[in-house]
Protein backbone atom coordinates (compact mmCIF):
# COMPACT_ATOMS: atom_id res chain seq x y z
CA UNK A 1 0.00 0.00 0.00
CA UNK A 2 1.29 3.60 -0.75
CA UNK A 3 2.97 5.27 2.51
CA UNK A 4 0.83 8.20 2.12
CA UNK A 5 -2.20 6.15 2.45
CA UNK A 6 -0.90 3.96 4.83
CA UNK A 7 0.06 7.25 7.16
CA UNK A 8 -3.59 8.48 6.79
CA UNK A 9 -5.47 5.68 6.96
CA UNK A 10 -3.26 4.94 11.12
CA UNK A 11 -3.99 8.36 11.69
CA UNK A 12 -7.97 8.55 10.71
CA UNK A 13 -8.00 5.04 12.76
CA UNK A 14 -6.12 6.17 15.69
CA UNK A 15 -8.21 9.38 15.36
CA UNK A 16 -11.20 6.73 16.01
CA UNK A 17 -10.10 5.26 18.80
CA UNK A 18 -8.81 8.20 20.28
CA UNK A 19 -12.38 9.72 20.61
CA UNK A 20 -15.00 6.41 20.90
CA UNK A 21 -12.11 5.43 23.83
CA UNK A 22 -12.34 8.65 25.58
CA UNK A 23 -15.95 7.78 25.46
CA UNK A 24 -15.86 4.56 27.03
CA UNK A 25 -13.43 5.61 29.82
CA UNK A 26 -15.42 8.62 30.65
CA UNK A 27 -18.44 6.33 31.14
CA UNK A 28 -16.41 4.39 33.55
CA UNK A 29 -14.85 6.66 35.20
CA UNK A 30 -18.15 8.92 35.88
CA UNK A 31 -20.36 5.60 36.59
CA UNK A 32 -17.90 4.06 39.05
CA UNK A 33 -18.00 7.70 40.97
CA UNK A 34 -21.29 8.22 40.51
CA UNK A 35 -21.98 4.68 42.67
CA UNK A 36 -19.25 5.63 45.27
CA UNK A 37 -20.97 9.11 45.99
CA UNK A 38 -24.67 7.94 45.94
CA UNK A 39 -26.66 9.06 49.48
CA UNK A 40 -27.68 5.73 50.80
CA UNK A 41 -28.81 7.46 53.89
CA UNK A 42 -32.62 6.71 54.13
CA UNK A 43 -33.46 5.75 50.50
CA UNK A 44 -37.05 5.85 49.31
CA UNK A 45 -38.53 3.01 48.47
CA UNK A 46 -36.60 0.94 46.04
CA UNK A 47 -33.92 2.95 45.93
CA UNK A 48 -30.10 2.26 46.88
CA UNK A 49 -29.32 5.58 46.65
CA UNK A 50 -29.86 9.11 44.89
CA UNK A 51 -27.27 11.83 44.23
CA UNK A 52 -27.61 15.68 43.47
CA UNK A 53 -25.32 17.35 41.09
CA UNK A 54 -24.38 20.51 39.07
CA UNK A 55 -22.82 20.97 36.00
CA UNK A 56 -22.57 23.19 32.89
CA UNK A 57 -25.19 25.15 34.44
CA UNK A 58 -27.85 22.90 34.98
CA UNK A 59 -28.73 20.97 38.22
CA UNK A 60 -28.90 17.42 38.31
CA UNK A 61 -30.85 14.27 40.02
CA UNK A 62 -29.76 10.85 39.96
CA UNK A 63 -31.53 7.91 41.23
CA UNK A 64 -30.19 4.28 41.60
CA UNK A 65 -32.96 1.51 42.16
CA UNK A 66 -31.98 -1.47 44.19
CA UNK A 67 -32.77 -4.09 41.46
CA UNK A 68 -35.24 -2.18 38.94
CA UNK A 69 -37.65 0.15 38.87
CA UNK A 70 -41.41 -1.32 38.88
CA UNK A 71 -42.02 -0.42 35.15
CA UNK A 72 -39.48 0.13 32.45
CA UNK A 73 -39.35 3.79 31.28
CA UNK A 74 -39.89 4.46 28.40
CA UNK A 75 -36.33 5.47 26.70
CA UNK A 76 -33.74 3.47 28.78
CA UNK A 77 -29.98 4.33 27.30
CA UNK A 78 -27.41 1.41 26.64
CA UNK A 79 -23.74 2.28 27.37
CA UNK A 80 -22.52 -0.53 24.82
CA UNK A 81 -21.31 1.09 21.04
CA UNK A 82 -18.13 3.50 23.38
CA UNK A 83 -16.82 -0.19 23.91
CA UNK A 84 -17.30 -2.40 20.92
CA UNK A 85 -15.96 0.78 18.67
CA UNK A 86 -12.94 1.10 21.06
CA UNK A 87 -11.95 -2.28 20.26
CA UNK A 88 -12.69 -2.61 16.71
CA UNK A 89 -10.96 0.74 16.40
CA UNK A 90 -7.90 -1.11 18.70
CA UNK A 91 -8.18 -4.17 16.00
CA UNK A 92 -7.90 -2.29 13.01
CA UNK A 93 -4.57 -0.15 14.52
CA UNK A 94 -2.94 -3.72 15.51
CA UNK A 95 -4.08 -4.41 11.78
CA UNK A 96 -2.54 -1.82 9.83
CA UNK A 97 0.43 -1.18 12.56
CA UNK A 98 1.61 -4.52 12.92
CA UNK A 99 -0.08 -7.13 11.16
CA UNK A 100 0.48 -4.99 7.77
CA UNK A 101 4.56 -4.72 8.51
CA UNK A 102 4.89 -7.35 10.96
CA UNK A 103 9.39 -6.88 9.86
CA UNK A 104 9.26 -3.22 10.83
CA UNK A 105 6.91 -3.31 13.87
CA UNK A 106 5.89 -6.52 15.45
CA UNK A 107 8.75 -9.01 14.88
CA UNK A 108 12.06 -8.01 17.52
CA UNK A 109 14.87 -7.71 15.22
CA UNK A 110 17.18 -10.82 14.21
CA UNK A 111 14.00 -12.83 14.96
CA UNK A 112 13.82 -15.77 12.47
CA UNK A 113 10.36 -16.14 13.08
CA UNK A 114 7.96 -16.04 10.34
CA UNK A 115 5.56 -12.90 10.25
CA UNK A 116 2.30 -15.02 9.79
CA UNK A 117 3.58 -16.95 12.78
CA UNK A 118 3.98 -13.82 14.75
CA UNK A 119 0.41 -12.35 13.65
CA UNK A 120 -0.96 -15.72 14.80
CA UNK A 121 0.77 -15.82 18.37
CA UNK A 122 -0.41 -11.73 18.50
CA UNK A 123 -4.11 -12.14 17.48
CA UNK A 124 -4.61 -15.42 19.12
CA UNK A 125 -3.32 -14.72 22.64
CA UNK A 126 -5.91 -11.92 22.64
CA UNK A 127 -8.90 -14.65 22.42
CA UNK A 128 -7.04 -16.88 24.98
CA UNK A 129 -6.53 -13.98 27.47
CA UNK A 130 -10.09 -13.39 27.57
CA UNK A 131 -10.95 -17.08 28.54
CA UNK A 132 -8.29 -17.43 31.02
CA UNK A 133 -9.25 -14.23 32.87
CA UNK A 134 -12.82 -15.69 32.85
CA UNK A 135 -12.21 -18.71 33.63
CA UNK A 136 -10.51 -17.41 36.63
CA UNK A 137 -13.32 -15.07 37.30
CA UNK A 138 -15.80 -18.04 37.87
CA UNK A 139 -13.53 -19.92 39.76
CA UNK A 140 -13.19 -20.14 43.41
CA UNK A 141 -10.85 -17.25 43.60
CA UNK A 142 -13.45 -15.29 42.10
CA UNK A 143 -14.67 -15.18 45.46
CA UNK A 144 -11.64 -13.24 46.88
CA UNK A 145 -11.64 -9.85 44.78
CA UNK A 146 -7.90 -8.82 46.13
CA UNK A 147 -6.56 -12.43 45.69
CA UNK A 148 -7.99 -12.33 42.42
CA UNK A 149 -6.78 -9.18 41.36
CA UNK A 150 -3.03 -9.86 42.31
CA UNK A 151 -3.40 -13.12 40.35
CA UNK A 152 -4.43 -11.06 37.35
CA UNK A 153 -1.95 -8.65 37.53
CA UNK A 154 1.05 -11.14 37.47
CA UNK A 155 -0.73 -13.18 34.76
CA UNK A 156 -0.33 -9.60 32.59
CA UNK A 157 2.89 -8.98 33.15
CA UNK A 158 3.68 -12.88 32.43
CA UNK A 159 2.12 -11.63 29.30
CA UNK A 160 3.88 -8.89 28.63
CA UNK A 161 7.06 -10.84 29.27
CA UNK A 162 6.13 -13.24 26.62
CA UNK A 163 5.17 -11.01 24.15
CA UNK A 164 8.99 -9.08 24.92
CA UNK A 165 10.40 -13.33 24.03
CA UNK A 166 9.20 -12.72 20.61
CA UNK A 167 7.98 -8.96 19.53
CA UNK A 168 9.84 -5.71 19.50
CA UNK A 169 9.74 -4.15 22.61
CA UNK A 170 7.03 -1.33 21.32
CA UNK A 171 4.32 -4.59 19.48
CA UNK A 172 5.28 -6.09 23.18
CA UNK A 173 3.64 -2.91 25.13
CA UNK A 174 0.84 -2.68 22.50
CA UNK A 175 0.22 -6.49 22.79
CA UNK A 176 -0.41 -6.18 26.13
CA UNK A 177 -2.57 -3.05 26.25
CA UNK A 178 -4.71 -5.19 23.37
CA UNK A 179 -4.85 -8.02 26.02
CA UNK A 180 -6.29 -6.17 28.76
CA UNK A 181 -8.61 -4.16 25.94
CA UNK A 182 -10.19 -7.90 25.13
CA UNK A 183 -10.75 -8.42 28.51
CA UNK A 184 -12.41 -5.44 29.08
CA UNK A 185 -14.34 -5.39 25.79
CA UNK A 186 -15.33 -8.64 26.69
CA UNK A 187 -16.34 -8.26 30.23
CA UNK A 188 -18.98 -5.84 28.63
CA UNK A 189 -19.88 -8.11 25.90
CA UNK A 190 -20.52 -11.43 27.49
CA UNK A 191 -21.30 -10.45 31.14
CA UNK A 192 -22.63 -6.39 31.45
CA UNK A 193 -24.70 -6.45 28.74
CA UNK A 194 -26.42 -9.96 28.85
CA UNK A 195 -27.33 -9.11 32.85
CA UNK A 196 -28.34 -6.01 31.89
CA UNK A 197 -30.49 -7.77 29.31
CA UNK A 198 -32.12 -10.19 31.72
CA UNK A 199 -32.71 -7.14 34.32
CA UNK A 200 -34.88 -5.41 31.61
CA UNK A 201 -36.48 -8.65 29.99
CA UNK A 202 -37.90 -10.15 34.12
CA UNK A 203 -39.10 -6.43 34.61
CA UNK A 204 -41.17 -6.61 30.98
CA UNK A 205 -42.24 -10.20 31.82
CA UNK A 206 -43.18 -9.03 35.62
CA UNK A 207 -40.77 -11.38 37.27
CA UNK A 208 -38.76 -10.84 39.59
CA UNK A 209 -35.28 -9.65 38.45
CA UNK A 210 -32.50 -11.93 39.74
CA UNK A 211 -29.93 -9.99 41.56
CA UNK A 212 -26.96 -12.01 40.98
CA UNK A 213 -26.20 -11.37 37.31
CA UNK A 214 -26.11 -7.46 38.07
CA UNK A 215 -23.87 -7.87 41.07
CA UNK A 216 -21.27 -10.03 39.03
CA UNK A 217 -21.84 -6.75 35.87
CA UNK A 218 -20.58 -4.80 38.86
CA UNK A 219 -18.13 -6.74 39.45
CA UNK A 220 -16.67 -7.09 36.11
CA UNK A 221 -17.62 -3.51 35.65
CA UNK A 222 -15.00 -2.40 38.69
CA UNK A 223 -12.35 -4.84 36.86
CA UNK A 224 -12.71 -2.57 33.84
CA UNK A 225 -12.16 0.87 35.93
CA UNK A 226 -8.59 -0.75 37.38
CA UNK A 227 -7.88 -1.30 34.00
CA UNK A 228 -8.16 2.02 32.74
CA UNK A 229 -5.06 3.90 33.50
CA UNK A 230 -2.53 1.30 32.50
CA UNK A 231 -4.22 1.00 29.14
CA UNK A 232 -4.45 4.39 28.57
CA UNK A 233 -0.50 4.45 29.24
CA UNK A 234 0.33 1.72 27.22
CA UNK A 235 -1.44 3.76 24.72
CA UNK A 236 0.55 6.91 24.73
CA UNK A 237 4.23 4.54 25.24
CA UNK A 238 5.45 4.39 21.37
CA UNK A 239 6.38 7.79 22.31
CA UNK A 240 9.07 6.37 25.11
CA UNK A 241 11.44 4.36 24.48
CA UNK A 242 13.22 4.25 27.47
CA UNK A 243 10.19 2.48 28.74
CA UNK A 244 9.43 -0.17 25.46
CA UNK A 245 12.92 -0.21 24.77
CA UNK A 246 14.46 -1.08 27.58
CA UNK A 247 15.48 -4.86 27.89
CA UNK A 248 13.71 -4.81 31.79
CA UNK A 249 10.56 -3.35 29.60
CA UNK A 250 8.07 -5.73 31.37
CA UNK A 251 9.18 -4.60 34.84
CA UNK A 252 9.23 -0.83 34.24
CA UNK A 253 5.31 -1.56 32.56
CA UNK A 254 4.69 -3.79 36.33
CA UNK A 255 5.57 -0.89 37.86
CA UNK A 256 4.11 1.63 35.90
CA UNK A 257 0.87 -0.79 36.05
CA UNK A 258 0.85 -0.97 39.79
CA UNK A 259 1.18 2.87 40.41
CA UNK A 260 -1.43 3.48 37.87
CA UNK A 261 -3.83 0.98 40.04
CA UNK A 262 -2.85 2.42 43.11
CA UNK A 263 -3.48 5.99 41.95
CA UNK A 264 -7.03 4.95 40.47
CA UNK A 265 -7.52 2.95 44.04
CA UNK A 266 -7.32 6.49 45.36
CA UNK A 267 -10.34 7.98 43.39
CA UNK A 268 -12.46 5.01 44.06
CA UNK A 269 -11.95 5.32 47.73
CA UNK A 270 -11.50 8.68 48.40
CA UNK A 271 -15.69 9.65 49.32
CA UNK A 272 -15.67 6.40 51.81
CA UNK A 273 -12.44 7.72 54.44
CA UNK A 274 -9.14 9.18 54.08
CA UNK A 275 -7.43 5.52 54.59
CA UNK A 276 -5.84 5.55 51.15
CA UNK A 277 -5.26 9.25 51.25
CA UNK A 278 -1.47 7.89 51.49
CA UNK A 279 -1.96 6.48 47.69
CA UNK A 280 -1.57 9.27 45.38
CA UNK A 281 1.66 10.84 46.74
CA UNK A 282 3.16 7.00 47.08
CA UNK A 283 2.47 7.06 43.33
CA UNK A 284 4.22 10.17 42.25
CA UNK A 285 7.17 9.79 44.38
CA UNK A 286 7.06 5.94 42.63
CA UNK A 287 6.74 7.81 39.05
CA UNK A 288 10.20 9.93 40.44
CA UNK A 289 11.82 6.78 41.53
CA UNK A 290 11.27 4.82 38.46
CA UNK A 291 12.67 7.55 36.08
CA UNK A 292 15.71 7.46 38.24
CA UNK A 293 16.22 3.81 38.17
CA UNK A 294 15.90 2.80 34.43
CA UNK A 295 18.09 5.92 33.67
CA UNK A 296 20.45 4.46 31.48
CA UNK A 297 24.30 5.11 30.88
CA UNK A 298 24.42 9.39 30.20
CA UNK A 299 26.94 10.23 27.11
CA UNK A 300 29.44 12.93 28.79
CA UNK A 301 28.42 16.11 27.72
CA UNK A 302 30.81 18.36 25.61
CA UNK A 303 34.41 18.20 26.40
CA UNK A 304 35.53 21.95 28.27
CA UNK A 305 38.31 23.36 26.65
CA UNK A 306 37.67 26.43 28.57
CA UNK A 307 39.52 24.09 31.56
CA UNK A 308 40.71 25.84 34.43
CA UNK A 309 44.40 24.26 34.47
CA UNK A 310 46.87 23.73 31.58
CA UNK A 311 46.46 19.64 32.25
CA UNK A 312 42.94 20.11 31.70
CA UNK A 313 42.65 21.91 29.06
CA UNK A 314 45.09 19.67 27.38
CA UNK A 315 43.36 16.20 28.35
CA UNK A 316 40.06 17.60 27.31
CA UNK A 317 41.44 18.73 24.02
CA UNK A 318 42.88 15.11 23.43
CA UNK A 319 39.65 13.88 24.40
CA UNK A 320 38.03 16.01 21.28
CA UNK A 321 40.93 14.74 19.08
CA UNK A 322 40.11 10.89 19.72
CA UNK A 323 36.48 11.25 18.86
CA UNK A 324 35.21 9.07 15.97
CA UNK A 325 35.91 11.63 12.82
CA UNK A 326 32.25 13.25 11.94
CA UNK A 327 32.83 11.67 8.09
CA UNK A 328 32.39 7.98 9.79
CA UNK A 329 29.47 9.04 11.72
CA UNK A 330 27.88 10.21 8.77
CA UNK A 331 28.48 7.23 6.92
CA UNK A 332 26.59 5.64 9.43
CA UNK A 333 23.86 7.93 9.51
CA UNK A 334 23.60 7.93 5.60
CA UNK A 335 23.23 4.32 5.47
CA UNK A 336 21.24 3.33 8.36
CA UNK A 337 19.69 6.15 9.28
CA UNK A 338 18.50 8.32 6.13
CA UNK A 339 16.51 5.57 4.51
CA UNK A 340 13.54 6.92 6.57
CA UNK A 341 14.84 10.00 8.40
CA UNK A 342 15.22 12.36 5.64
CA UNK A 343 13.29 15.04 3.37
CA UNK A 344 12.49 12.82 0.91
CA UNK A 345 12.69 9.13 2.34
CA UNK A 346 13.97 6.39 0.00
CA UNK A 347 12.34 3.25 2.26
CA UNK A 348 8.82 3.16 0.63
CA UNK A 349 7.18 2.37 4.04
CA UNK A 350 7.24 6.39 4.40
CA UNK A 351 5.99 9.41 2.21
CA UNK A 352 7.83 11.75 5.03
CA UNK A 353 10.51 11.71 7.85
CA UNK A 354 8.54 9.60 10.77
CA UNK A 355 8.31 12.25 14.28
CA UNK A 356 9.51 14.98 11.11
CA UNK A 357 13.49 13.58 12.67
CA UNK A 358 16.08 14.24 9.87
CA UNK A 359 19.66 14.04 9.59
CA UNK A 360 20.26 15.58 6.03
CA UNK A 361 22.64 17.76 7.77
CA UNK A 362 25.43 17.91 10.08
CA UNK A 363 23.01 20.20 12.31
CA UNK A 364 20.17 18.17 12.02
CA UNK A 365 22.45 15.42 13.11
CA UNK A 366 24.08 16.86 15.83
CA UNK A 367 21.00 18.23 17.21
CA UNK A 368 19.59 14.98 17.67
CA UNK A 369 23.01 13.49 19.45
CA UNK A 370 20.87 12.75 22.46
CA UNK A 371 17.58 11.31 20.91
CA UNK A 372 20.50 9.12 18.48
CA UNK A 373 21.67 8.01 21.94
CA UNK A 374 18.67 7.06 23.52
CA UNK A 375 17.13 5.26 20.81
CA UNK A 376 20.20 3.61 18.90
CA UNK A 377 22.76 3.04 21.32
CA UNK A 378 21.19 2.77 24.91
CA UNK A 379 18.17 1.23 23.82
CA UNK A 380 18.77 -0.32 20.11
CA UNK A 381 15.29 0.47 19.34
CA UNK A 382 16.55 2.19 16.32
CA UNK A 383 16.22 1.45 13.09
CA UNK A 384 12.98 0.05 13.53
CA UNK A 385 13.10 -3.32 13.31
CA UNK A 386 16.72 -2.84 11.84
CA UNK A 387 15.86 -3.14 8.56
CA UNK A 388 18.62 -0.91 7.82
CA UNK A 389 21.01 -4.19 9.85
CA UNK A 390 22.99 -1.53 12.02
CA UNK A 391 25.97 -3.18 13.29
CA UNK A 392 27.03 -3.29 17.05
CA UNK A 393 30.25 -1.53 16.31
CA UNK A 394 28.43 1.26 14.34
CA UNK A 395 26.49 1.75 17.20
CA UNK A 396 29.78 1.57 19.40
CA UNK A 397 31.07 4.36 17.23
CA UNK A 398 28.13 6.23 17.73
CA UNK A 399 28.10 5.92 21.31
CA UNK A 400 31.43 6.94 21.49
CA UNK A 401 30.84 10.41 19.21
CA UNK A 402 28.54 11.42 21.78
CA UNK A 403 30.08 10.65 24.90
CA UNK A 404 32.97 13.49 23.12
CA UNK A 405 30.36 16.02 22.30
CA UNK A 406 29.27 15.34 19.03
CA UNK A 407 31.68 17.11 16.93
CA UNK A 408 31.03 17.55 13.62
CA UNK A 409 34.56 19.24 12.69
Amino acid sequence: MDAHLTEWLNLGIRWIHMIVGIAWIGASFYFVWLENNLNRSNPREGLSGDLWAIHGGGIYHLEKYKLAPPQMPENLHWFKWEAYTTWLSGVALLLVVYYLNPGLYLIAPGSDLAPATAVAIGFGSLIVGWFVYDLLCDSPLGKTPALLGLVLFVLVIAACWGYSQVFSGRAAYIHTGALIGTIMVGNVFRIIMPAQRALVTAIEQNRTPDPVLPAKGLLRSRHNNYFTLPVLFIMISNHFPSTYGSQYNWLILAALGALSVLARHYFNTRHDSNRFAWALPAAAVGMICLAFVTSPNRPSSAPNLAATTPEQASAAAQAHADAPRFSQINEVIEQRCTVCHSANPSSPMFSSAPAGVMFDTPEQIRQQAAKIHAQSVASQIMPLGNITQMTQDERDLLGAWIAKGAPTN
